[in-house]
């Protein structure tokens, strides 16, 4: 089983990482990188979500003061790689676990494609890659904080899926919008990070 719109799929995400990768080492370029996302979804939310709109707008100010506010106060370069990277690999680890074993869906009323063995498959995949990567990798940390970390975001993961999937439904739309290839829109493509980085900004001030 393989993505539709595969080779756009793949084409524009090789696009962002790279554009990522040139931000990941300057505090400046990466807030000017997401602030330029969060306003594709900002617009993705005028122009095509009218029920819950003033919710919607809430959550994703909520969401963007919580980037601004990390990358002021507690940007860690280690720290964020694994943020950025857990979205990355749950996301990717749960599509293909519920495309290739996905039986028993949840809360269809909500996300009707999502299944139970989807996200077990994502959590699973994500924590062994994890245990692989720290296991060939000789870092000074605190790995029990850091796998604690990792599954925190995985669960904030879910709650970004689940949210925008039911704001797009109140919306009666199916995609965010059509402004990436193969993906959707800005806001489909970011939904884990703005929930995720909420936590993120929270547990780093704590």
């Amino acid at each position: 089983m393989v993505y539709k719109n595969l080779f756009n799929r793949i084409f524009f995400s090789i696009f962002l990482f790279a554009v990522y990768i040139i931000a990941l080492n300057d505090k400046l370029l990466l807030f000017f990188f997401g602030t330029i996302i969060y306003l594709f979804v900002f617009y993705e939310i005028l122009k095509f979500f009218k029920n819950y709109f003033k919710l919607i707008l809430f959550y994703l100010f909520t969401s963007y003061i919580s980037f601004v506010l990390y990358l002021y106060f507690s940007y860690d370069f280690f720290i964020f790689n694994i943020f950025v990277f857990t979205i990355i690999f749950f996301d990717s680890f749960s599509y293909f676990s519920g495309k290739l074993y996905g039986k028993n869906f949840i809360l269809k009323f909500i996300s009707p494609k999502k299944t139970l063995e989807g996200y077990l498959g994502g959590f699973f995949f994500t924590n062994i890659s994890y245990i692989i990567f720290f296991y060939f990798i000789d870092i000074e940390i605190n790995l029990n904080k850091i796998f604690i970390l990792i599954n925190i975001i995985i669960l904030f993961s879910i709650f970004g899926d689940l949210i925008e999937s039911f704001f797009k439904r109140k919306n009666d739309i199916k995609d965010s919008s059509k402004y990436i290839p193969g993906h959707g829109g800005y806001f489909d493509r970011f939904d884990s990070f703005i929930a995720s980085i909420i936590m993120l900004s929270i547990f780093s001030l704590l």
